[in-house]
């Protein structure tokens, strides 16, 4: 199947051709018709599948050539709403890419830093408003501008919105905009707190999922490393000695461990920058951009900062601490093997984390197998879980595959 098919407009598909990109993902195949027919949209898919351009295309071409007020202003038609601010530039940088040929216009607006330019770009008229929830509210709140000429509403990254405790706002900005309206509600995951969020702002919408909200990418291969706490930093060190290993982002809960793990690792010869909320704007981009341009090796991150980190080749997910959310394991690992791509995620389990691990295997159906190749290994007790009947064992291969060493070589 091609985008021509799916019945966008040429300047959109020639945008399409520029960047590359010659058949849609199925997300794309399934959202992209029900959008252009004006219908709400109940979105379940995994990170890494274009969700981005599943609503970013179809709005593009609903929104064009539309006339502006009476000056010919551009007015705001549609928002999107997004849980972090490098989440929000990623989908500014799509819109820029997709809309190139026509004359849909968007803004970013994101806090952390000066609201000025911001500003001038939605006074100087916008058909796109990608924003998070704090800056909008605080620039609505000066009466910057108003939602009242809004068509349609994005909410994307559900999930993380709920976890960030952003629920309240989101209620607050759904109250600001026209009860009409066309509504795209987004999810990686669908818990029955979205579910409620859902139901609660979509009219009789088409549900669209390409993939169960448990499943891992298939690509992935995973394996499990039981050690003590105190030993998890030299385990790290270890792992990464092994120079295969190209890029890795690597998972921790707080920002505090995330600045201790880098800071340890540039001690240790290895590359490694850490980004987290309380980071400035433009040390979190400047971190970002050096580890997609490979000039740093290791970029270390909390959740919340990763959400929106979209990286080519990745070739390395590390969970230096396993996530109390199951579902956040399902996240963190769909960062590497994504567009078909392989990838290795590699979880540290320490005794506190055998719980959460145990959740892990009933969320995916699945044990990921121990890798006791290394030189911090501990006895634990089994971690068992039921699985479905057509769950499986994760079987685990070589971490650096066929022709890479052994952890005994490395």
């Amino acid at each position: 199947m091609s985008f021509e098919s799916l019945k966008l407009i040429e300047p959109i598909c020639k945008a399409l051709a520029t960047k590359g990109y010659e058949n849609p993902t199925p997300i794309q195949t399934k959202a992209i018709p029900v959008i252009l027919e004006g219908k709400d949209l109940l979105g379940c898919a995994q990170t890494g599948t274009g969700k981005t351009a599943a609503f970013a295309l179809p709005i593009i071409q609903l929104l064009s050539n539309k006339p502006g007020d009476a000056s010919g202003r551009k007015l705001i038609r549609s928002l999107i709403l997004t849980p972090t601010r490098e989440l929000a530039i990623q989908i500014g940088e799509n819109f820029e890419s997709f809309s190139s040929n026509t004359d849909i216009r968007h803004a970013v607006v994101f806090g952390g830093v000066p609201q000025r330019s911001q500003v001038e770009t939605i006074r100087r008229g916008v058909d796109v408003l990608i924003a998070t929830p704090g800056r909008l509210l605080d620039l609505i709140s000066q009466r910057i501008f108003t939602l009242r000429d809004l068509e349609i509403f994005v909410l994307d990254e559900a999930d993380r919105m709920l976890d960030l405790g952003f629920v309240n706002d989101v209620k607050k900005i759904i109250r600001m905009i026209p009860e009409q309206r066309q509504t795209l509600f987004f999810s990686a995951t669908m818990p029955p707190t979205i579910q409620q969020l859902a139901n609660s702002i979509l009219n009789h919408p088409v549900k669209v999922q390409v993939t169960p909200v448990s499943s891992t990418a298939e690509l992935v291969e995973q394996s499990v490393f039981f050690v003590e706490k105190q030993d998890k930093q030299n385990l790290l060190v270890h792992v990464l000695t092994n120079h295969t290993i190209d890029s890795a982002l690597v998972f921790t809960k707080t920002k505090h461990t995330a600045d201790r793990v880098a800071k340890n690792l540039n001690k240790a010869g290895i590359r490694a920058e850490a980004i987290h909320g309380d980071k400035s704007q433009g040390q979190r981009q400047r971190a970002l951009d050096n580890f997609k341009q490979r000039q740093t090796r290791v970029l270390v991150a909390t959740d919340i900062a990763a959400r929106g980190i979209d990286i080519e080749n990745l070739s390395h997910v590390i969970n230096y601490e396993l996530p109390n959310i199951p579902e956040t394991y399902v996240h963190r690992i769909g960062r590497t093997g994504r567009a078909g791509a392989e990838g290795i995620a590699f979880s540290f389990c320490d005794r506190e984390e055998k719980m959460y691990l145990r959740d892990i295997h009933r969320l995916i159906s699945r044990e990921i197998l121990e890798d006791k190749n290394h030189p911090y290994p501990v006895s634990f007790e089994p971690v068992r879980a039921a699985v479905s009947s057509t769950g499986s064992t994760m079987r685990a291969k070589n971490p650096f595959r066929s022709g890479r060493k052994s952890w005994s070589q490395a």
